[in-house]
């Protein structure tokens, strides 16, 4: 008992100071250096991103649990609350625990992992026409209000704007991640490759200078792409049955 009790230690310690790190940083990022554009990119990919998804990657223990749903309601009802509370930088990670909830709790519908297969390889077309000619598009630009109330916002050093990854983004995240523990594939490669598929984005984002970019399409290709073979092994076992593990 010697062991897991010193690793379960040493992760609450990590994850605690993950998020006094985080909330350090949200609360004095308006007064810190103000960088070239590329220099502010570079911190969002290489720093904030990571440490903004490694709070899901703690949260992953989680992916089972019973009282899920109950636990994402009580999150979003307190997102909520804080944002009227005028209390935004809390009422960001509140959403982002209660996507990241939600998104374990839909994986529980998915029978096999090539369902999950499935749905990585549609919506990125779905979410690319969403916000091309849908409703993302319309509500980015004539209700930016109602984007910032579905978006976690991540913090620019030195500056009021913020980079905004929709809601919806947060959730797939959570699934495919948590889809990689359940299904046995391979959750740290798929942790780096998706996080970095943000990135990604970002970068895209600011070098043909629009305002928005859909994030789901490069998610999907890196949960796919990191897992291609064990997925493939799947389809010719055409392992389509219901998924056990341990209540």
């Amino acid at each position: 008992m010697g062991r897991p009790t010193s690793l379960l230690r040493l992760r609450f310690a990590a994850f605690a100071a993950l998020a006094g790190a985080l909330a350090a940083y949200y609360a004095g990022s308006e007064s810190l250096w103000n960088a070239t554009l590329w220099w502010d990119v570079a911190w969002l990919t290489l720093v904030l991103l990571p440490a903004v998804f490694a709070v899901v990657w703690f949260l992953l223990p989680f992916w089972r649990s019973r009282p899920l749903p109950f636990a994402a309601g009580a999150f979003a009802v307190l997102s909520v609350v804080l944002s009227l509370a005028g209390l935004g930088a809390l009422a960001n990670f509140s959403k982002l625990v209660t996507m990241t909830l939600l998104g374990f709790w839909f994986l529980t519908f998915f029978e096999s992992v090539l369902w999950v297969a499935l749905v990585a390889s549609v919506i990125p077309l779905v979410d690319a026409l969403s916000v091309w000619r849908g409703p993302t598009r319309h509500i980015v630009d004539k209700q930016p209000e109602v984007f910032t109330t579905l978006s976690f916002a991540f913090r620019i050093p030195g500056e009021r704007p913020t980079a905004n990854l929709g809601l919806p983004d947060l959730l797939f995240f959570a699934l495919f991640l948590a889809a990689s523990v359940r299904f046995r594939l391979r959750p740290g490669w798929t942790w780096l490759a998706m996080t970095a598929s943000f990135g990604l984005t970002i970068v895209l984002t600011v070098a043909f200078d629009v305002i928005g970019l859909p994030a789901l399409p490069l998610l999907s290709m890196a949960f796919l792409l990191v897992n291609a073979d064990l997925l493939w092994r799947a389809v010719k076992r055409r392992d389509w049955r219901i998924s056990r593990w341990n209540a």
